[in-house]
């Protein structure tokens, strides 16, 4: 979805940190998009014993992967569940919490504030990369209080992202997926799927599409988008009869929870770009110094 260049933008954005449990790499390209729609965020220390990282590819449009790499690990921390322990279901109600925050008033405005281009007529926002890093503000909660205003019934943009996000706390690791960016860790030096793809035409995925009042076609939702769940895209979540996770296009991730060994090297989280083809390619420059496309790598320094 969107438009491509003639020639592809090779410059790349990389970063690293550390902290006396991991290490970790960022490394973002923006390619033959004419928009780098992709962001990311790394948190090693988003409390005492607990990292953070996430990727978010956008489609559409940029605003809501912004979105998402400020606010959605903040939303984790705030549940009630992380108190309790419940990563699991604090990381599945901040992806649906996300969609509520970009609602009215208050949504439309930051999502302004993040974007550079603003359509008034259709509500479609667009914006630059976003790349938050640790220590930056990853305390801060809102209330998100309702706000009065001319864009109080904006119903949400009709852009939308993919996000594929790590959590490890001491020895577990719980990876929450929404979308066709994917997880993978190496264990033993073998490669290991944290994540499935969530494509139009899995059998679970057409049942709820269908019985929401969708269609596919060509391997598109409604003709459109070629993924079965994500942030964002609210014309596709406009049944008032039908829960968050019944929609046609849902934001409920799939969660996976892996107890972490002295087997394991390092986990990957990538956009779909990288898993494709051409990834094998890839391989031998990732394990060097270059990373493509948009990478996240944590690894176990203590073993």
């Amino acid at each position: 979805m969107g438009i491509y260049l003639s020639s592809p933008k090779t410059e790349k954005f990389s970063e690293d940190g550390e902290n006396s449990k991991l290490k970790y790499g960022l490394s973002s390209m923006q390619g033959w998009r004419a928009t780098m729609e992709d962001a990311h965020a790394a948190y090693p220390d988003l409390d005492s014993t607990t990292s953070f990282f996430g990727v978010y590819d956008g489609h559409g449009g940029k605003v809501v992967a912004k979105f998402c790499a400020k606010y959605l690990h903040q939303q984790v921390l705030k549940h009630e569940a992380y108190a309790a322990g419940d990563i699991g279901t604090s990381v599945q109600k901040a992806f649906f919490r996300m969609d509520e925050m970009m609602r009215g008033q208050r949504g439309w405005r930051e999502l302004a504030i993040l974007g550079d281009k603003i359509n008034k007529f259709t509500g479609m926002i667009e914006g630059l990369i976003w790349s938050p890093r640790g220590g930056e503000a990853n305390n801060h909660f809102d209330d998100w209080a309702f706000e009065e205003g001319p864009h109080s019934d904006f119903s949400g943009p009709t852009s939308g992202c993919t996000a594929c996000v790590a959590i490890i706390r001491n020895n577990q690791l719980v990876v929450a997926n929404a979308g066709d960016s994917r997880c993978v860790i190496s264990r033993k030096g073998q490669a290991y799927n944290l994540s499935r793809d969530h494509k139009p035409e899995l059998e679970a995925e057409r049942e709820r599409i269908l019985k929401a009042g969708g269609f596919i076609h060509a391997g598109r939702v409604n003709g459109s988008l070629n993924l079965a769940r994500a942030i964002g895209d609210m014309e596709f979540k406009q049944n008032k009869f039908l829960p968050a996770e019944k929609q046609i296009v849902t934001a409920n991730p799939d969660i996976n929870i892996v107890e972490l060994c002295d087997d394991d090297d390092f986990i990957v989280l990538a956009c779909d770009g990288i898993w494709k083809a051409s990834f094998q390619q890839y391989v031998k420059e990732f394990l060097t110094d270059v990373w493509r496309h948009q990478l996240l790598v944590a690894r176990d320094v203590t073993t």
